[in-house]
């Protein structure tokens, strides 16, 4: 695995983090007949939390982003996307992992959604998320804290 950190997220990053998102995502959307070029881009803008999202980098630059938004009852895994050729090497894993983590040392379910027919999607089942609910375009997955 290649040596990855993650930082803290500021303004300055959205634009990168905005164009990966059209970047990851287009293959699934064109496929479920949804991409939209700007929308795609501006829900990223739209969503930024400067205090629940990082930067993931690979040696050095810029590889990937992520949010984990707190709500009420859990928090909210969000805008989670890897570079293509950062993708399949456990960079993921390690991000999910050490993410996961922290949600359960502070006893706290993670909720996400991800697109229907998207290999995301294993990530997540691999790491205790269960489908709840679901509509034409997205996968509501939630995963209780682990002891």
């Amino acid at each position: 695995m290649a040596d990855w950190k993650m930082r803290s997220a500021s303004d300055a990053d959205v634009e990168a983090m905005a164009e990966l998102r059209a970047v990851v995502l287009r293959d699934d959307l064109e496929r479920l007949g949804r991409y939209d070029a700007r929308r795609v881009r501006q829900r990223l803008r739209d969503g930024f939390g400067e205090g629940h999202t990082w930067v993931i980098e690979v040696g050095g630059a810029f590889a990937g982003c992520v949010a984990l938004r707190p709500t009420g009852d859990a928090h909210w895994l969000e805008h989670f996307y890897l570079a293509p050729p950062a993708q399949g090497g456990g960079i993921g894993t390690a991000v999910l992992r050490e993410l996961l983590e922290r949600c359960d040392r502070d006893g706290v379910p993670v909720r996400l959604n991800v697109l229907r027919g998207s290999a995301a999607r294993r990530l997540y089942e691999r790491h205790g998320f269960l489908a709840e609910t679901e509509n034409q375009v997205d996968v509501f997955m939630v995963r209780p804290p682990s002891p």
